[in-house]
């Protein structure tokens, strides 16, 4: 079972009639048989779907057509078997509107020294057949994935895998629509931006609602739907004492139960696949949700605090395009330094809303004051994050362009028990260090919130980016703040000429 069901990759060859029906014929073998490889391969997340061999431009045209109206065709990966001449290429390339990846790969991996003669020659010309093709996908400024390698080696599989993973995330995002009750959080710029370039630009859909619709919806959740929710909690976390039947703080343990079928049921009806939150806009609620929230997260829906429509988009398509991997994704903002010198590291975490994907053990559920927001303690879940390699990923609106930017960082355990720290955490050491790395995610702009994963890493997210024709910035072990501030400078003059007047 593929890991993204009903989500296919055409496999697209291109030739031509120079060759004679005979060489026509093995090329459509040989691209069946990489095509059928991939899609068999433990390796590949999405079905791949061989397409017959394009000679003419008229066929590739029409594949290219085909491809954009086909709603489980989230991508193509074109090869060229035989010398392809690109000029063919032009019109279905310039009207394809699905990323494609460029597999320049040839159907055997080696050269049969003492029998190669012309024949073979001519079959076998991804070499420079590749180069053709690659020329004009230059010439018409087409961002792309480009992999190099024999089709069955693990490492050009991981590769594709990747590029399939940002393409499902891409594909998701076409269209996504984001339900944010209430506006953002008042002052705040980064959270802020033109939702308008974002539908152009990301393709996501971002609506705004009163809290009051959402609070309609908590005053139709039956009690047996709350029953229901309440025995999942209980069957699944830790409860606090104080939170289990017959103790003191229930009647809010029901309430947060009714909050998540409410939020549940509006999001469901509503199609929608990410949601925002806002502490300052509460009118009608009676505690801030929580545990709604992070239940939410896991089951892959998207979110942003104070409003946060670009994260909370970004955290649905890191959710994803994580989908089968081991580790957990959520939303994450840094909240406090360590600084002793040799050992820096940042404890991140949210008020409330961080996903139970990332936890290393059983969660806890547990009530505590949040001392901001005005209304009654609310429920959450409490829990520290698995060590291991980690990702942190912003999405951010410059006016005139939007930019990612992708930091690099270690999840380790705390020094100590947060025995007084009641939300869910995490703590990382930023790659290359702190010092380098919170400069560099500073001069590039980046918000204070962002999605947190486990199972991506920097690639997938590069992908995605150039899917999405945005600037991207990556920050890791080899970062240097001198050559930083120069692809920065560089990536301004960039966009600003590339986007024209």
């Amino acid at each position: 079972m593929k890991q993204f069901e009903n989500m296919e990759v055409w496999f697209v060859t291109g030739s031509q009639h120079l060759y004679g029906d005979e060489t026509l014929k093995l090329v459509a073998e040989d691209a069946q048989k990489i095509a059928d490889g991939l899609s068999k391969s433990q390796r590949i997340p999405v079905q791949v779907v061989y397409k017959p061999v394009v000679t003419t431009p008229e066929a590739i045209t029409q594949v290219c057509l085909d491809a954009n109206s086909d709603p489980n065709c989230i991508g193509l990966i074109t090869w060229m078997h035989t010398f392809s001449p690109a000029k063919m290429w032009i019109q279905g390339l310039s009207s394809l509107r699905k990323p494609f990846l460029h597999l320049h790969t040839q159907f055997n991996v080696e050269i049969p020294w003492a029998d190669i003669d012309m024949d073979f020659m001519n079959l076998n010309q991804s070499a420079h057949g590749d180069r053709e093709f690659g020329h004009v996908a230059t010439r018409l400024r087409l961002n792309r994935k480009i992999v190099v390698g024999h089709w069955q080696d693990p490492e050009v599989q991981d590769e594709v895998a990747t590029w399939m993973r940002a393409a499902a995330g891409w594909h998701d995002s076409r269209g996504a629509k984001i339900a944010r009750f209430a506006d953002n959080m008042n002052e705040v710029a980064v959270t802020d931006g033109d939702k308008v370039e974002a539908q152009i630009q990301l393709g996501y859909l971002v609506r705004n609602f009163g809290v009051g619709e959402l609070v309609a919806y908590i005053d139709q959740v039956t009690d047996a739907e709350i029953d229901r929710v309440v025995a999942e909690y209980e069957d699944r976390y830790v409860v606090a004492e104080e939170l289990r039947e017959g103790g003191s703080k229930r009647d809010s343990l029901r309430y947060a139960a009714r909050v998540e079928v409410a939020l549940r049921a509006f999001l469901e009806d509503g199609g929608y696949k990410a949601f925002t939150t806002n502490f300052e806009t509460l009118h009608g609620l009676q505690q801030l949700p929580g545990v709604a929230v992070q239940r939410l997260m896991a089951d892959g829906y998207g979110f942003g605090a104070e409003g946060d429509w670009k994260t909370a988009a970004l955290v649905r398509a890191m959710k994803v395009m994580s989908k089968g991997l081991k580790g957990g994704t959520s939303f994450m903002e840094d909240y406090t330094y360590h600084l002793k010198p040799g050992d820096m590291k940042v404890l991140g975490a949210h008020m409330l809303e961080v996903c139970e994907s990332i936890a290393d053990k059983k969660p806890s559920l547990e009530i505590h004051p949040l001392s901001i927001g005005g209304k009654a303690d609310p429920v959450r879940l409490v829990f520290t994050a698995s060590s291991g390699p980690a990702v942190n990923a912003s999405i951010i609106d410059l006016g005139t362009r939007f930019r990612m930017i992708v930091n690099d960082v270690q999840v380790v355990p705390p020094d100590e028990p947060l025995k007084k720290l009641p939300v869910a955490r995490a703590v990382w050491v930023p790659k290359p260090n702190l010092k380098v790395a919170a400069a560099a995610w500073i001069l590039a702009g980046g918000a204070h919130h962002f999605g947190f994963s486990q199972a991506l890493n920097a690639q997938v997210l590069q992908d995605y980016a150039d899917m999405a024709d945005i600037e991207f910035v990556h920050i890791g072990s080899n970062t240097c703040l001198s050559e930083l501030k120069k692809e920065l400078r560089w990536n301004m003059v960039y966009y600003h000429l590339a986007r024209g007047l």
